[in-house]
């Protein structure tokens, strides 16, 4: 066989645009071999992005040492970069750049099954993952044990593949797996993330021992409660959530939830019945109805409330104004921020916002100011110094609040701040004029 010639950029593209009109034609046969054939090609375009990003990552630090930068500057900002370019969260920027190094550096043979189709890109990272403690010689015994030969993980499931990893871990070097189950056990934590119709998922990271209790002991309480008819028709999971708020809380579930929220909702929503959804500051859409019966309930109990005017364009749903309840300028401002951004404004990446940033710097004369100041992550904040950074607000008067991201590689990226409701309100006269108007 002769020397295979790598694609240039051009042929790619038009590859990608082929691969859009595939079809089996009706032929389950044909169409069986088509999905064994793309899932080969994810593979091996898996394992061409490691390679480039391991490259790419390795051309930026040479070009910054090349320069005399202070070390602390070599990597800054570089996962953010892969992020951009995959279109995904930064966070998920630094997994893929710490998923490409130990590829390409310490884990050739899976590396290797990656480029031929024979390993996935989810089984390539529990790999990566559960050898991420071990010294990089003891982390290519395990790559070569179990990825030198592809017959060695045919037909061996996610959970098979990960035992496997771990009990080659365990043997090769115990002392490292102990020391990675303390450093796991320091990190425990309480996160909530959104779920489908207007839910919440909330996940608490915590040893083993600790989950199995609380989960059994959820149930045993749970299964008293029917057992003795106090249920209050309440199934066993329903029983076993509302134990966990109560126990976590100190409140019963009837009484409502004690918590301080941003609710945005347009007037005629919370006072003329409309339809248009509410925001729930770092969750995201809430319908309207259940904004209400949010708000009804806040207002019926003894919870403390408060209502704040926000002024927003009827066509675009920008953020034009806030009433301000502070007398100190920056708290407004970051409530501003808050609430038009809603969320980290890099894109991609919605992560909650911890700092209120200057968009032009102020060493660059940029002002405190809305039009200047966006909300982000603190990891997004922190790449944004990097060398090579630039970041520009975009002005469009009547529309939502544009933010132009530039990157050490010249590519740029623009976030638009989500639109806030603001349902159209229109009288009788008002739209019995547009109908004319448009009829005429």
């Amino acid at each position: 066989m002769g020397e295979v010639m790598a694609p240039d950029l051009a042929e790619l593209r038009a590859f990608t645009a082929r691969l859009r009109v595939v079809s089996a034609g009706g032929d389950a046969g044909l169409g069986i071999e088509w999905l064994d054939a793309i899932e080969a090609l994810k593979s091996v375009g898996c394992a061409a992005q490691a390679v480039i990003t391991d490259d790419v990552a390795t051309s930026i630090r040479k070009d910054r040492e090349a320069r005399r930068l202070p070390r602390s500057e070599w990597g800054r900002g570089i996962a953010s970069q892969i992020a951009l370019a995959r279109r995904e969260s930064p966070n998920r920027g630094g997994r893929h750049l710490g998923f490409a190094q130990a590829l390409v550096h310490e884990m050739p043979h899976t590396l290797a099954l990656l480029q031929t189709g024979r390993l996935n890109e989810w089984r390539a990272t529990l790999l990566v993952r559960e050898t991420a403690c071990l010294s990089a010689a003891d982390r290519a015994i395990v790559d070569r044990r179990l990825c030198s030969d592809p017959a060695t993980l045919d037909g061996v499931g996610d959970r098979g593949l990960i035992a496997r990893a771990k009990a080659l871990a365990v043997e090769l070097d115990a002392a490292s797996v102990m020391r990675r189950h303390r450093k796991a056990v320091s990190e425990r934590r309480v996160t909530t993330r959104p779920a489908p119709d207007s839910m919440a998922y909330l996940s608490v990271l915590m040893p083993v021992e600790q989950a199995v209790c609380l989960q059994d002991t959820l149930g045993r309480d749970a299964d008293s409660l029917i057992a003795t008819g106090n249920s209050g028709g309440r199934t066993r999971n329903q029983l076993m959530v509302d134990l966990l708020f109560e126990r976590g809380t100190g409140v019963s579930v009837a009484s409502g939830v004690p918590m301080a929220v941003n609710l945005v909702l347009s007037d005629e929503t919370l006072l003329a019945g409309g339809h248009e959804a509410a925001q729930l500051q770092g969750f995201g859409p809430v319908p309207a109805g259940i904004a209400r019966r949010l708000v009804a309930d806040a207002v019926g109990s003894d919870t403390e409330t408060s209502l704040q005017r926000v002024y927003s364009c009827p066509q675009s749903g920008a953020l034009t104004a806030m009433e301000s309840q502070s007398r100190t300028f920056p708290k407004s401002l970051r409530k501003l921020i808050d609430v038009r951004d809603q969320t980290c404004r890099t894109p991609w990446c919605d992560a909650p916002i911890r700092h209120h940033d200057h968009i032009r710097s102020r060493r660059k004369r940029g002002s405190t100011s809305v039009h200047n100041g966006s909300g982000l992550c603190e990891a997004c904040n922190y790449a944004k110094e990097g060398d090579g950074w630039t970041a520009r607000p975009v002005s469009r008067p009547g529309r939502t609040h544009l933010l132009d991201v530039g990157t050490p590689t010249g590519h740029h990226y623009r976030s638009a701040a989500p639109p806030l409701p603001a349902a159209a309100r229109q009288s009788e006269v008002e739209a019995a004029l547009i109908a004319q108007l448009r009829a005429s």
